[in-house]
């Protein structure tokens, strides 16, 4: 909700005040932001007791290659954003989810992001859901999440399903299918799918994140992982390896993105980005 205080001309009326995260203004807006777990407390419920959310999940890490082709990239953590959610004079409390670790180039672990949420015992807890880990070469296919992570190269191994929420709007998209020779797909993002992979370089790329200008700034969110030789999705996604002499990116920070999927190197994959909560 808008500051605290009083307006000029007269003007009497309370507005809401919150403690909690790192705080910035916006015009007449505060603006709570949560890196880490921490509690959004309102000490003041003023006339204007609503306020606007958005909370992302922690990235999915892309895959290894233990066997034979590439691993997938990871997919994003799941999206929720809303402009009129209701608060009571509580504390609620905010758990950012971490993103999965990337992995050697020979493991076939699969880290998945954490979820992140807003909750209280008022309310239905608002939660997004961590993003899937890619599938890695040869061996499983991307783990469902908020986004899904992308499947291995070889085409024997489907792709993770976005939106294990089950949420309407949704949290985030599949993975992208790998190729029948050789290269991982993208993993998904909160804006559309990951890209198929291929028998060719650059395809794979992560799914397509969302903009949001809670904060006074439209940045992105929630790209997904590329798969190897490929690009991240909306520039916060990991990118894939590129053989033989770049390892795989993690997502950006802070944003739930995916990281990049490795191919048969020496090179390891990309961990996914933690998630974010900011309350306006």
């Amino acid at each position: 909700g808008a500051y605290a205080g009083f307006g000029g001309g007269g003007d009497s009326t309370v507005y809401t005040v919150a403690t909690g995260g790192t705080i910035t203004t916006d015009g007449d807006y505060k603006v709570h932001r949560f890196t880490s777990d921490g509690t959004f407390e309102i000490t003041t419920l003023g006339a204007d007791a609503i306020v606007e959310y958005l909370v992302v999940g922690g990235g999915g890490a892309g895959a290894g290659a233990p066997g034979t082709y590439s691993g997938g990239g990871g997919g994003a953590g799941g999206y929720r954003a809303a402009t009129g959610f209701a608060v009571t004079a509580v504390a609620y409390d905010i758990d950012v989810g971490a993103g999965g670790a990337g992995v050697a180039v020979s493991s076939a672990t699969q880290n998945d992001g954490e979820d992140s949420h807003i909750s209280h015992a008022s309310i239905t807890d608002i939660i997004a859901t961590g993003g899937g880990a890619g599938g890695p070469g040869n061996t499983a296919g991307g783990n469902d999440g908020g986004s899904g992570g992308g499947s291995p190269g070889g085409g024997s191994y489907s792709s993770g399903a976005g939106n294990a929420g089950s949420f309407s709007p949704v949290e985030g998209y599949a993975g992208g299918t790998g190729g029948t020779a050789t290269y991982g797909g993208g993993g998904g993002g909160a804006g559309g799918v990951g890209e198929n992979g291929s028998a060719t370089h650059a395809d794979g790329d992560g799914g397509i994140g969302v903009q949001n200008d809670i904060t006074g700034t439209n940045l992105w969110y929630a790209g997904g992982g590329g798969g190897p030789y490929s690009d991240g999705g909306s520039g916060v996604g990991g990118n894939g390896t590129i053989y033989p002499t770049t390892d795989a990116t993690d997502g950006a920070v802070n944003t739930g993105s995916g990281g990049g999927g490795t191919v048969e190197s020496t090179r390891a994959s990309g961990s996914g980005a933690s998630g974010v909560v900011i309350i306006r």
